[in-house]
């Protein structure tokens, strides 16, 4: 079995066994926030995530950053907003090694992976304006839809994260 699908499987598992409400669809590969939004099944009431994988320059500090789909990567003002000094998009091998995904498939999921907790999830606060918010299930070829309640309030403690909204991600 390929990797993603077996990651993807995983996290499957683990959503049934928390009895976590969501939404399945299948669809082409999508590598990019752009492809992921041209779905047929999306709407302006979902917000599709664009899921950033940053670390600090010694590579000793680790962060998931949920943007906005239209909102541009500002090193600096996340940078500021998170107190940590020059912030950049982290090395292909750390995403594999640490959340165990691909380029074009990171997500919040990929938190599942991460037993000791090493990666501080943060959002821009945009991302909680819909009523519904999307991720790939680690697997770029499946989005997951949930209501934003079930996501923050069962998903995340569930997988013992507790996310850092960051203001004015813009």
């Amino acid at each position: 079995m390929h990797e993603k699908r077996k990651v993807r499987e995983i996290i499957m598992q683990w959503l049934e066994e928390h009895q976590v409400k969501y939404q399945f669809f299948e669809h082409p590969q999508a590598d990019t926030i752009a492809e992921s939004l041209k779905m047929s099944f999306i709407n302006d009431n979902i917000t599709v995530c664009k899921n950033v994988f940053l670390c600090n320059r010694k590579k000793s500090a680790f962060f998931l950053m949920l943007l906005s789909p239209e909102t541009p990567f500002r090193s600096g003002i996340v940078s500021k907003a998170l107190g940590v000094s020059r912030l950049s998009f982290a090395p292909e091998d750390a995403l594999s090694r640490m959340l165990r995904l691909t380029s074009g498939s990171v997500s919040p999921f990929g938190l599942f992976f991460d037993k000791e907790h090493e990666i501080t999830l943060c959002y821009e606060t945009a991302v909680k304006d819909t009523q519904y918010i999307a991720f790939h299930p680690c697997d770029n070829t499946a989005t997951l839809v949930f209501t934003q309640s079930e996501f923050w309030e069962r998903v995340l403690p569930a997988l013992g994260v507790s996310p850092i909204p960051v203001e004015n991600a813009i």
